[in-house]
This record gives C-alpha cells, structure tokens and sequence, in this order.
C-alpha cells in the first residue's frame, strides 16, 4: 500500500493565528503512515507573511521528517534586500527513493491581478512496484486566465514525460546517464478551482498521442458524489465552504485507489489535507 497526503499548509498558518510546522506535521502522521508527502505555500524569509518568523521553512520540514528525502520547488524567488533571497513553493517528501527530479516553472501570462510564478514539482519515486511520478503544484488564484494557461502546461509536462517513456533515448556518462521513467503519475495539489470549473476538467481530457489521461481520483473512487470540501471550513473570509485541492492519477491507477478522503477536522492551515491510498 502506498499512502500519499497532500496539504496546502498556508506556511504552517493555523485557524488560532499560530505558525507551527510541528503541529502540522504531527497531524498528518495522525491522518497516516504517509510514504510521500506533498507540500504547498512552503516559504522562506517572508517574514511579513502572518505569523511567520521569516525561517527557512523547507530546512524546518526536512528536520521534522528525518528519514524522508525532501524535495524543494521554488516557484518564487526574489532578493529581501538585505543580501538574501526569498522563496515560496512546493515540497515533495519521500520516504521511498527519489530518483530524477524535474522543476517546471508555469507559463505565466500577463494578468493586472495580482499573482505570482508558479511551479510544478515533479519527483520518480521508485517504489517496490516500479518507478511512480509524483506532481505536485499550486496554481494561480487570482486569474482564470493564469489557471488556463497553467493547466495547458502541466498536460504538456505529462505529455512529454510519456513520450519519453515510449521513446529510446541513448544512454551516457555524467550529466547524460539514464533514470528510471514512469508513465503512471500521480499529480495533486491547489488548483484554486471548484470541481466544476471547465478548466479543472480541462486537466482529464485525453491526447492524442496514448499519453494516459489524468483522472480525478475522487471522482474514480466515488463516481458523482460531491467533491467534500478542502476550503474554508473554519474561516469563510475567502468564501463558503468547497473543494479547491484535488488528486489525479493516470487511468492505470484507477482502479488501485483503496481509499481517498479529506480530513475536515484539522485546523493546522485553512486547507484540508487529502489522503490517497493505493496498491502500488
């Protein structure tokens, strides 16, 4: 069984106003013995986000997790003014090996909202039944038409890491030596859409070329039961109650998902983490 959480944390930010990564880190081994886990809006040296003490968030997480490979994804990296560097992004953490890691920084279309760049992290974690994907990425909230252009560049990264599953590429040395591949992936995170937003569905539609489509694992496990709600449950400043973070998987995996459910009690963050549990 491999179990896999994924959590917008708001940077540890819970509903009482408190940063605490531990607290965090402890609920989700609570939710499970988690081999991956998958991390959005993990800053460093921002210290003007609420509550934050400006430390190196994705050292912290590591520390919290000893015996799991972390993996960063800056999205945003800009200097503090001071001789520094600020960042923000996504986090893969792996307690299986980590192959190849690949960073995709987002198209990021002209908008005057207000919005920032945006990655998708991918990792190959190499697991007792082979080499898996695993993607994780946050998108743009201000902008659909940000969200539209991201969602067309995260098909395009799952069409080409098919491609190159089909395709024999020469081996060599050094910077040129062969990784294991995978064509079954599992991509989760924020997506700031609701489950009927025609760009969400825009993320399962087929290709053209055999690249397996990403299906919403929810929707495969339960069929038209509604999404539960992974937003605003505690805290309606940004709207009612819904589901904004989602977790797909190729079609192959479909049918081994033994379980996929949002926690609704937690109030470590404003989001709801999101467990998947499959036979892989």
């Amino acid at each position: 069984m491999l179990r896999i959480i994924t959590w917008n944390i708001q940077w540890g930010l819970g509903i009482d106003g408190h940063v605490d990564l531990k607290r965090l880190i402890d609920e989700a081994r609570d939710i499970a013995d988690f081999d991956v886990l998958c991390l959005q809006e993990v800053s460093d040296n921002f210290s003007d986000l609420k509550g934050n003490s400006g430390a190196n968030q994705f050292s912290e997480i590591a520390a919290l997790l000893p015996g799991y490979s972390a993996v960063e994804g800056v999205a945003l990296d800009v200097p503090d003014g001071a001789g520094g560097r600020r960042r923000f992004g996504n986090m893969i953490l792996s307690r299986l090996p980590v192959a190849q890691v690949l960073r995709y920084t987002l198209p990021w279309e002209a908008a005057p909202t207000r919005n920032m760049p945006r990655l998708l992290l991918e990792a190959v974690v190499e697991t007792p039944s082979g080499p898996l994907r695993v993607m994780t990425t946050h998108l743009e909230y201000s902008a659909e038409k940000l969200r539209r252009a991201q969602v067309e560049g995260i098909r395009e990264v799952h069409r080409t890491a098919f491609e190159r599953t089909v395709t024999m590429r020469e081996d060599g040395p050094g910077t040129y030596a062969l990784f294991p591949v995978a064509a079954s992936a599992v991509l989760m995170g924020d997506f700031n859409m609701r489950p009927e937003d025609e760009t969400k569905k825009r993320i399962s539609d087929p290709f053209d070329n055999g690249t397996p489509p990403l299906v919403d694992a929810w929707q495969a496990a339960h069929g038209s039961a509604v999404h539960p709600p992974s937003f605003c449950i505690f805290d309606q400043t940004n709207g009612p109650p819904h589901c904004c973070d989602f977790m797909f998987v190729t079609e192959d995996l479909a049918p081994k998902i033994r379980h996929i459910g949002y926690d609704q009690q937690s109030q470590a963050s404003d989001h709801q983490p999101v467990l998947l549990e499959l036979d892989f």
